[in-house]
C-alpha cells in the first residue's frame, strides 16, 4: 500500500500554524459581506486561468474571466460569438472545461469523509477536464501507452511514469490508503499535497494529469472542511514559477528514499501565502473585531456599506457629505438607507439632527 515518506519539519509546522490562524479568522470574521460572491468569483477565475496557464494556455486573465462568467456556454463557437475573444479554440475549451471542473467540485455535497472519493471521482474529473480536447476513448479512461514528462527548462526527459498496466492497481492502492485510519489522522493539507503528488506520479491519463491532480487536491481540502469559504486559489502560486513547481514535484523521485518532505514544504508554503492574502482581504473588510462581540453573529453587508465602514474606521465620525465624497455616483437617499440599515444591525450609531447628523461605529 502507498506509504508516503516525509518528516514533520519546523517549516511545515510554521506553515500549518499560519494557515490555521488565517483559517480561524476567515471562518469567524465579524463581518462577512453579501459580496462574498465577489471573492469566490475572483478565486474561481484565478484557479481556472492559472491552472490552465501552467499547461501552456494563452488566454489572458481578462479573457479567462469572460469565459468563467458565461457559465451557461459550453461550446467554443458560442463562446467566441458571445465574447468576441480571438484565441485558439483549444485554449477556450480548456478554460471552459476547467471552469466546469471547479463548478462540479463546488456543487458536490460530499460529507466530510474520503469514503466517497474514489477512482470514479478521479475519472469524472478527467472527463470534465479533457472534454473535446483529446480522442474520446481517452477521456475519463486510463492510458494504455507509455508517456514521458519533459523538463520545462530544456525539454529533456525528466521523468518516466509507471507503465500503463500498473495504473489501475496504483490508483486503487492510493484511494485505499486515502481511506485508511493513518490517512484520516493526517492534517488535511498534507493529504491534499500527497494526493496532488501521487496522481502526478502515477500519471494515469494520456493527457490532463496536472489539472486533474490539482482538482483532486482541491476536492480533498473541501471534503475536510478546508475550503476557506472558497476564496482561495493556489494555482497562481504554482504558475508564478512553473520551473520551481515542477522541480518540487520531481524532487521526490530524485530523492534516494522517495522522500516527500520538500514537496510538502513547497505546497504548504504556497497555500500559506494564498490563505494569508485572503485573511488580509477579510481584515480589510472588517477591521474592528470588537463588532463580533457586540453583534454576536456575522452580518451581511453590501459593497457600499463596506466602504462606509472603512471610512468610519479611518475617521471615527462621518457626515452624509463625507459618505457622498467616497460614493459620488450614489444618491444621498441610497446612502441614508444604507446608514439606516447599519444602525438597525447595531453596527453604527447616529448623533445629532437634520443637517448636523453624524455617524460613528457603535461602541
Amino acid at each position: 500500500m502507498f506509504q508516503p515518506q516525509f518528516s514533520i519539519t519546523s517549516n511545515l509546522l510554521t506553515y500549518i500554524s499560519r494557515i490555521e490562524a488565517a483559517k480561524a479568522l476567515i471562518d469567524h470574521a465579524a463581518l462577512v459581506p453579501a459580496w462574498e460572491a465577489k471573492f469566490r468569483d475572483d478565486a474561481l477565475t484565478r484557479t481556472v486561468h492559472f491552472g490552465t496557464k501552467i499547461e501552456g494556455n494563452d488566454l489572458t486573465h481578462e479573457q479567462a474571466q469572460q469565459v468563467v462568467r458565461l457559465n451557461d456556454v459550453v461550446d467554443t463557437q458560442a463562446m467566441v460569438a458571445r465574447t468576441g475573444i480571438l484565441a485558439r479554440e483549444r485554449d477556450i475549451q480548456e478554460v471552459i472545461n476547467y471552469r466546469n471542473v471547479i463548478n462540479w467540485i463546488d456543487s458536490q455535497q460530499i460529507a466530510q469523509t474520503h469514503q466517497t472519493i474514489t477512482t470514479q471521482t478521479l475519472k469524472t474529473l478527467h472527463q470534465l477536464t479533457m472534454f473535446r480536447l483529446i480522442e474520446p476513448q481517452y477521456v475519463g479512461n486510463f492510458r494504455d501507452k507509455q508517456v514521458i514528462v519533459r523538463s520545462a527548462r530544456d525539454g529533456q526527459v525528466a521523468f518516466r511514469p509507471p507503465v500503463s498496466v500498473e495504473i489501475p492497481y496504483l490508483v486503487d492502492d492510493f484511494f485505499t490508503w486515502l481511506n485508511t485510519d493513518s490517512s484520516l489522522q493526517l492534517h488535511p493539507i498534507f493529504k491534499a499535497a500527497l494526493t496532488h503528488y501521487q496522481l502526478v506520479f502515477i500519471h494515469p491519463f494520456i493527457e490532463g494529469n496536472g489539472r486533474t491532480a490539482r482538482a483532486m487536491a482541491t476536492l480533498v481540502l473541501y471534503t475536510s472542511d478546508y475550503d476557506f469559504k472558497r476564496f482561495f486559489s493556489i494555482e497562481q502560486y504554482f504558475d508564478s514559477d512553473v520551473e520551481k513547481y515542477y522541480e518540487a514535484l520531481l524532487s521526490v523521485q530524485q530523492h534516494p528514499q522517495k522522500d516527500l518532505t520538500y514537496w510538502l514544504e513547497y505546497f504548504c508554503y504556497g497555500l500559506a501565502l494564498e490563505i494569508e492574502k485572503v485573511k488580509n482581504q477579510v481584515l480589510k473588510l472588517s477591521k474592528d473585531l470588537k463588532l463580533k462581540q457586540q453583534l454576536g453573529e456575522q452580518v451581511s453587508l453590501s459593497e457600499r456599506q463596506i466602504l462606509l465602514l472603512e471610512l468610519l474606521q479611518n475617521q471615527g465620525l462621518i457626515s452624509s457629505q463625507d459618505a457622498q465624497a467616497i460614493l459620488p455616483n450614489v444618491s444621498i437617499d441610497t446612502i441614508l438607507r444604507d446608514m439606516k440599515d447599519l444602525i438597525s444591525k447595531g453596527v453604527v450609531t447616529k448623533e445629532g439632527v437634520t443637517k448636523g447628523v453624524t455617524y460613528k461605529l457603535k461602541e
